[in-house]
């Protein structure tokens, strides 16, 4: 085949010497056999993925990372249950993220389903009926009514071939091709007989073209990409802290595996695992809500996309009109009789073609009953040389006239019309054409035969009847309707005028030139596509690169469609709408299928994605928060008080009961924005953080309130710490859910509410009856939920506080918090803009970024390890004022403080003291025992002496009646690297002493040990 002659466009002779065919004959079958080989079958091919390696996709990814290190760390440690449990989340959400992959429809394979499945083909002279994946380029073809057109191709011979390809153009009518025109694959021939010869077979054709564009059409989900950097924010602080509490944790001498294991709690902490699946399970059960509006969610990422849509870009044909001709009102002549115009109109008409204008006109003539009194007795169909359709009629009274009606310059010089009458003609074909009707000329001839011209008749494809009141109404939500059509310039003029959209249509073979379409689009073609009301002359490749080209401008773009010529731009939109009736293709490569007639639906739609994003938001909010809270509580608590907060099975459980009821909020009721949303990561951020602080010092309060006013001892501490954060939790939930008071409407919904009563109620029991974890009193339980109601009103007010300045900030009212809403130096940025060396100093500046971040988290490394420090080197201090107090007053007495060498731990017993409560007075202390007790009861091993200290006055508060006169010591104990301070009782007469006295203790609810002096 020579490379050289343009198929598309050379004349047939050169065509048909190109491809080596001989239009009489065809093809031998050698010939074809080899450009079989050559060319591919006619047909599209598709790049398929392993499900395998869709399925292990979603195990790569930050916040999957984080739980398999989590997973590994527990595996290290051999902690087999939090391996379990962290395992089941992981695959939980690859198995729910695949799921919903796996039943999203398959664009290419409707497209293939599209195309012609059989061909009428001239091969060794003979006609014979081939699988049309078979055809090869070269092949003469049949084309007759009803024939899919089974590949590109150039009309060899025929008359006349009528072909609807709207499906592929958006052209709302049949198209008329005559020899030497090309035909499309995939077009449907209306009327006619054509012989052509074939010119491009399988993905070369225009149809497969658009299946190219299909297949790599795609934009990344505005859901994913916030769900990444979430994860990342999270990584990031997780990664700080990480480093911090390893130093602290190394400096104390702690024992690798220990420091693991502990790294392992911080992991399961910070990292949100539930996150993806709650996320995914809310707009799971929002896409059942919009499917009893009659929209069908194939994408469950799109009701995101929807919720923030900006620009819909809709389709004409089909969309936005009825497509379906309908007449406009008649035009008489000097004096004619409309009713007679479209009386002559419909006698030259033949309903049993099914052409288009004919049944558009005969509809248009509403009393069928006249035609009944008229006979047909002859009839020329409708061709591209005559351009007019003539039927020979006998009259009711037996006279025989002529009927005519076609293209209005042919109809007009049949009946001669010459001067200022052929002049007043062609104007009002040329005002009708301006408005966007499509004009048929009438005439007929009279008793002398004389054709006499009767009027014009115009057509249109009308706009559906509740076209303008969507539009209006999108655009009350602040979402812009761009039309995109294949019509001429001045039919979608009058339509977008119609329908209020405005008349700035911009032809799209003017915008998209050369490679353009290919997504090199210059920036005034940007601008001038964001600024058009809509488009017209539209080809696949136009609607897929304005679709890009608004993306590529900032905007959140929907398309609507329903033909195979939308399904590129319906892929690669943000949020792809199939509307009803549409083709398999155009539901395949949508995101939402509407099975209702009318844009109406998308309304509702838009109104119910929204509600579902604001759902998103507030559990946004919430988890970033608790994450924020669960994972600084946990590291500070550490570095300062020196004991875990929580136990791994705790924050195991603490997830658990966090996450599982919050799936309930896909029910909860949610406002409707008036204007369109998005993940405004850096608000985001702000508000969560500000309120995970809240929260860490409300965890904090807790803490100090439990050991210094209800002095209670480590493992009922943890306690009363894990059901503050499940409580207070939840409650933070009705703070985060919506913008105003916590107390305002919308209130929580009832699944919502109750799923979060039922969840406090298992957490007041398991720490009621100590079901995992030490048991707590009923009154203990009621302090803390007093505590957190509470805290739930500073939050509150917090939260209106940094709503009003944000808005505030975002109104540019105040400048409060620019630098935490901007990126770095945006004043200076902008100021620089304009400036010459603004482009070469940008890499120095995006450099400062990075360094100034990583120096604020070095002062915020720098400030925590100063206060450990300084904890540190006070505690000596604070055991050595006790001391002196004790003696000089001798009615309280402290521990003794030894420090003994290396692998060895002594005791020098101190003045024991008894203090009860109804004894104010001293009690004499007990004279030296003469020798130190084998047996000892071990009250606690601690990181500090002042923790020790710390530990002693509380047991003296606690338990006086218990102590007595015992007396105790602090004994330092250094070994295999660790160093750990020893509170103990070591003067018991034997071990059923000691025995007794750890009973007792523990009844107060304080720990206590037998241990062996050795």
């Amino acid at each position: 085949m020579d490379a050289r002659v343009d198929l598309s466009k050379s004349p047939i002779p050169e065509v048909l010497a190109a491809l080596s065919t001989d239009p009489h004959k065809g093809l031998d079958d050698k010939a074809a056999a080899d450009r079989l080989s050559h060319y591919g079958p006619n047909a599209l091919e598709e790049k398929k993925t392993s499900e395998w390696v869709l399925f292990f996709r979603f195990f790569w990814g930050p916040i999957p990372w984080m739980i398999e290190a989590a997973a590994i760390m527990a595996l290290v440690v051999r902690d087999w249950g939090d391996f379990t449990i962290i395992l089941a989340l992981l695959v939980f959400n690859a198995v729910l993220g695949f799921f919903e992959e796996h039943q999203a429809s398959n664009a290419l394979q409707a497209l293939k389903n599209a195309l012609a499945l059989k061909a009428k083909v001239l091969r060794d002279g003979a006609w014979s009926e081939i699988d049309a994946k078979n055809i090869v380029p070269g092949d003469i073809v049949r084309v007759r009514l009803g024939d899919v057109v089974p590949a590109d191709a150039r009309i060899v011979s025929g008359d006349y071939l009528s072909v609807d390809q709207a499906a592929l153009t958006g052209e709302s009518l049949p198209v008329s091709k005559k020899p030497g025109d090309i035909l499309y694959s995939g077009s449907i021939a209306k009327q006619g007989e054509i012989q052509a010869v074939v010119t491009e077979t399988g993905a070369r054709t225009f149809f497969g073209r658009t299946a190219s564009l299909v297949q790599s059409a795609g934009a990344t989900s505005h859901f994913q990409a916030a769900v990444m950097r979430i994860g990342d924010f999270l990584i990031a602080a997780a990664g700080v802290l990480a480093v911090i509490l390893i130093a602290v944790q190394l400096s104390r001498g702690a024992d690798v595996l220990r420091l693991a294991e502990f790294v392992l709690i911080l992991l399961v902490a910070s990292v949100p695992v539930a996150m993806p699946a709650v996320l995914s399970v809310t707009m799971a059960l929002g896409a059942k809500l919009l499917a009893r509006e009659k929209a069908i969610v194939s994408r469950l990422e799109s009701i995101e996309e929807m919720a923030g849509m900006e620009i819909l870009c809709s389709d004409k044909t089909g969309t936005l009109t009825q497509n379906k001709l309908t007449l406009g009102e008649v035009s008489p002549w000097k004096g004619a009789d409309p009713k007679e115009a479209l009386l002559v109109a419909s006698l030259a008409s033949k309903a049993e073609d099914r052409d288009p204008i004919d049944l558009a006109v005969l509809a248009g003539l509403h009393d069928d009953a006249s035609l009944k009194t008229y006979t047909q007795t002859a009839y020329q169909p409708f061709d591209p040389v005559t351009k007019r359709t003539e039927a020979t009629v006998k009259g009711p009274d037996g006279a025989v006239f002529h009927a005519a009606k076609g293209a209005p310059q042919v109809i007009v010089a049949l009946a001669k019309l010459e001067g200022a009458d052929l002049d007043a003609a062609n104007k009002a074909v040329n005002d009708y054409a301006a408005k966007g009707f499509r004009t048929l000329g009438v005439a007929r001839t009279d008793a002398s035969g004389a054709w006499r011209f009767l009027g014009f008749i115009p057509l249109y494809d009308p706009p559906r009847a509740d076209s303008k009141e969507t539009i209006a109404r999108a655009e009350g939500y602040g979402v812009r309707v761009k039309m995109v059509t294949g019509d001429d310039v001045a039919i979608a003029q009058q339509i977008a005028g119609d329908l209020g959209l405005g008349t700035g249509i911009q032809p799209a073979t003017d915008l998209f030139k050369g490679g353009v379409a290919k997504g090199d689009i210059p920036a005034d073609i940007a601008q001038r596509i964001e600024a058009a009301d809509g488009f017209a002359r539209v080809f696949p490749e136009h609607k897929y690169a304005i679709v890009k080209a608004l993306q590529e401008r900032g905007h959140i773009v929907g398309m609507t469609g329903d033909g195979v010529n939308d399904a590129p731009a319906l892929k690669q939109a943000d949020i792809g709408v199939a509307v009803s009736g549409a083709t398999d293709a155009a539901r395949a490569a949508a995101a939402l299928i509407l099975t209702a007639p009318g844009l109406s639906t998308i309304i509702r739609g838009i109104e119910e994605a929204r509600r579902i994003f604001e759902r998103m938001m507030s559990y946004t909010l919430y988890r970033i928060a608790m994450t924020l809270d669960i994972m600084v509580f946990i590291v500070l608590a550490t570095i300062v008080y020196g004991f875990f907060p929580l136990t791994p099975v705790m924050i195991i459980m603490l997830a658990l009961l966090d996450d599982i009821p919050i799936m309930t909020i896909a029910f909860d009721r949610a406002k409707v924005p008036s204007r369109p949303v998005r993940w405004q990561m850096d608000r985001v951020l702000v508000v969560s953080s500000v309120l995970g602080a809240l929260a860490v010092i409300q965890s904090f309060g807790l803490l100090v309130l439990g050991q210094n006013v209800l002095h209670l001892d480590s493992r009922h501490l943890q306690t009363i710490l894990f059901l503050q954060l499940v409580v207070g939790g939840h409650l933070m939930l009705f703070v985060t859910r919506t913008k105003g008071p916590f107390w305002t409407p919308p209130f929580p919904g009832t699944a919502l509410f109750w799923a979060i009563v039922a969840t406090q109620i298992v957490a007041a029991l398991l720490c009621a009856y100590g079901v995992l974890v030490p048991a707590l009193p009923w009154e203990l339980i009621g302090l803390v939920w007093a505590y957190n109601l509470v805290w739930m009103f500073v939050q509150d007010l917090a939260k209106l506080a940094i709503y009003h300045e944000l808005d505030a900030r975002a109104a540019k009212a105040t400048p409060f918090l620019s630098r935490l809403t901007e990126r770095l130096g945006p004043t200076v940025r902008n100021a620089a803009a304009a400036s010459p060396a603004a482009p070469a100093m940008a890499p120095v500046r995006h450099v400062a970024d990075h360094v100034a971040t990583v120096l604020g988290l070095a002062a915020v490394a720098a400030l925590l390890w100063g206060s450990h420090l300084a904890t540190e080197s006070a505690a000596p201090a604070v055991a050595r004022e006790a001391r002196p107090a004790a003696v000089a007053e001798a009615p309280v007495a402290g521990p003794a403080i030894v420090e003994a060498p290396a692998g060895e731990a002594t005791a020098t017993p101190a003045a024991p003291v008894a203090e009860r409560p109804e004894d104010k007075t001293a009690a004499t202390p007990a004279p030296a025992p003469t020798a130190v007790a084998k047996v000892a009861a071990r009250l606690g091993a601690l990181p500090t002496e002042a923790r020790a200290n710390a530990k002693w006055r509380q047991l003296q508060k606690r338990a006086p009646a218990v102590i007595g006169a015992h007396r105790p010591t602090i004994s330092k104990k250094e070994k295999n690297g660790q160093t750990a301070w020893f509170l103990e009782i070591v003067d018991f007469k034997d071990k059923v002493e000691a025995a007794e006295f750890c009973e007792a203790i523990r009844a107060k609810g304080a720990e206590c040990a037998l241990a062996v002096d050795e």
